[in-house]
């Protein structure tokens, strides 16, 4: 008999229309503590999401009708499910359009399924708010910064009335500059900061991520203030910070 008090294991939603990829990773990933339940098109996903609650969604790029893209737009116009992408092998270009669209992570294919495991684990991690409640308890209930007020416990980013959400991928981006203000970081600081892995030669997913983040808090995010670009150094974050 289980115990009550017992975490449940995180439920996974993979999309991919190939038959053996999605046997392979459900046998793997029940094996290795997780809930998981497959999809093989953009149907059967939407079906899923509305029967059941989930901790993320691996989602394959290429597949027939309604690609990765597609159905990655559609998920992040409603939830901010954290979203791993997997992309075929040197497809960068495919890789940097998920990251735009909304997904936290990526994978190339082929690929190893015990680090797709420490990454589905590496992203909830980030995403969980019990977590981060933990990690965040030596900040400031709140914090503010040029008209934004950011809760550390919840997640939340408010200007005003407005509330303003925010993925995984861009909340731990965002929290990396708050606690470290005025203060130039490069990209792979900001990976580890922010993604919890070492960048790879030539990873410029973090560019992605400023990118949509400014788009969030920027005035004019073509003009950025508050995120600044260091020719050959990295960001800024400009703001002074302070506790709300």
């Amino acid at each position: 008999m289980s115990n009550a008090s017992e975490t449940p294991k995180p439920h996974i939603l993979i999309v991919d229309d190939d038959a053996e990829i999605r046997d392979l990773l459900s046998r793997f990933l029940s094996k290795h503590e997780f809930r998981v339940t497959t999809a093989k098109d953009g149907k059967e996903m939407r079906q899923a999401l509305a029967d059941w609650s989930f901790d993320l969604l691996v989602l394959d790029l290429m597949m027939p009708g309604e690609d990765g893209l597609t159905l990655c737009r559609h998920v992040r116009s409603e939830s901010s499910i954290p979203i791993i992408m997997l992309t075929a092998m040197g497809g960068d270009v495919d890789r940097i359009i998920g990251l735009e669209v909304g997904a936290d992570d990526y994978m190339a294919k082929p690929f190893n399924p015990r680090e797709l495991a420490a990454r589905i684990k590496a992203v909830l991690r980030r995403s969980s708010s019990s977590v981060a409640a933990e990690a965040d308890e030596a900040r400031p209930e709140k914090m503010m910064f040029a008209g934004f007020v950011l809760d550390p416990v919840t997640r939340n980013l408010q200007q005003g009335d407005l509330s303003i959400a925010l993925t995984a991928g861009e909340y731990d981006l965002l929290i990396a500059f708050v606690d470290h203000p005025r203060r130039v970081l490069n990209r792979d600081q900001l990976l580890d900061m922010a993604r919890g892995r070492a960048a790879i030669p030539f990873d410029r997913s973090i560019d992605v991520q400023v990118g949509r983040l400014r788009r969030k808090i920027e005035p004019d995010p073509k003009n950025p203030i508050l995120i600044k670009t260091v020719r050959g150094g990295g960001y800024m974050f400009t703001p002074e910070v302070e506790a709300a």
